[in-house]
């Protein structure tokens, strides 16, 4: 019998065993050689103040343990309100009332930061495309903007929130919303482009009613099947840090990656968060494993390390992770912690730069 800890977390994972039953350059980058422990698909360069590891300083944080990183910052701003509180500024957006505010200056500071490292070392980024507001219609031209504004440098866009505990509603403005034609705009011009989407959106409400239906499972769905020239990458499953697996999570993931209308969908397993859930237990481990040992090919690993001042704080997720990766098959482990990054950005900076180069200024 399960331990009521793995009854907690099989919700998530239970699905493997329902599986089993039923530069201004417009070239593209050379790519890393592999050797390298995995490759990162989500990280924050930088915090809600905007604050973080140079550049330079992260790349040795990576050393020779990762072989390529996503780059991008955190997309929203904490205001320091002094009304709210005084002197005590805040570094993190649980850390006052005041409302957070797209800052958009991020995708130039993290392009600067880019061009900054020499040819080779560029190689092992794949900047992202962040500072927009997915509410605003005009959100798409500001990813056109950038683009152009600094061609040769960025692979995707995201991670962007619509739906997220705590966060959301906080925005100043108005709470983002899967219905808003604006997030369809940006879905298609990445589709169009070839740029990687990384969504964060919680599949559910913080404290859901027994029995309700998931608040945004229906949404999310319909939004993903309308965009399946877009490649997409779902954030942490759906799930967060209050926001707790649904009962049927498991099989609304196995029912996503059968079915052909979610192809073109994938799932990061970031977060400490998530990696709590996977490694709870002997059971929830191997019920992990058999779930990426059947679907070896949509899942990525990422570390979702905020502004890492160490090697500590950067692995401390990989490591979490320490109990699951020898459960899982040669292939497997080398297909999440590095092939599905490589051949997914592989493929954006090709078809990127080609849009670049098909609408230059």
């Amino acid at each position: 019998m399960l331990s009521p800890c793995a009854w907690r977390i099989a919700p998530i994972l239970l699905v493997s065993f329902l599986a089993l039953t039923s530069s201004t350059s417009s070239q593209v980058a050379p790519a890393v050689q592999s050797g390298y422990e995995f490759n990162d698909e989500h990280v924050h360069l930088t915090n809600y103040i905007q604050e973080g590891a140079d550049i330079h300083e992260f790349l040795k944080i990576m050393g020779t343990r990762v072989g390529r990183s996503v780059l991008f910052g955190i997309p929203l701003q904490q205001q320091w309100s002094y009304r709210v509180s005084g002197d005590d500024a805040p570094t993190y957006y649980l850390s006052t009332d005041a409302p957070l505010y797209y800052y958009s200056f991020t995708d130039a500071f993290i392009a600067m930061a880019y061009k900054s490292l020499p040819p080779e070392k560029r190689a092992r980024f794949d900047p992202m495309i962040t500072g927009f507001d997915p509410a605003d219609m005009y959100a798409a031209d500001h990813i056109r903007r950038v683009l152009r504004t600094f061609p040769g440098v960025f692979s995707g866009i995201g991670e962007f929130t619509i739906h997220k505990e705590f966060v959301s509603s906080k925005v100043a403005g108005g709470v983002p919303s899967l219905l808003d034609p604006a997030l369809d705009r940006v879905l298609s011009l990445a589709g169009e482009v070839g740029l990687v989407v990384i969504i964060h959106n919680d599949v559910d409400v913080p404290f859901p009613k027994p029995d309700a239906k998931p608040a945004y499972l229906a949404q999310m769905q319909a939004v993903l099947k309308r965009h399946p020239g877009t490649t997409i990458i779902w954030a942490h499953m759906g799930i967060g840090r209050v926001v707790r697996p649904i009962v049927h999570h498991a099989a609304m993931i196995e029912s996503m990656l059968k079915d052909p209308e979610f192809k073109h969908v994938y799932f990061d397993i970031s977060w400490d968060e998530v990696a709590k859930y996977v490694a709870a237990s002997p059971e929830s481990l191997k019920i992990s494993a058999d779930l990426f040992n059947h679907f070896p090919d949509r899942f990525l690993f990422g570390t979702d390390a905020l502004a890492p001042k160490d090697s500590k704080a950067y692995f401390d997720t990989y490591n979490d992770y320490g109990p699951l990766w020898p459960l899982l098959t040669k292939e497997t482990s080398l297909k999440v912690r590095i092939e599905n990054y490589k051949r997914i950005f592989d493929e954006a900076r090709r078809r990127t730069r080609a849009w670049e180069g098909a609408h230059a200024n």
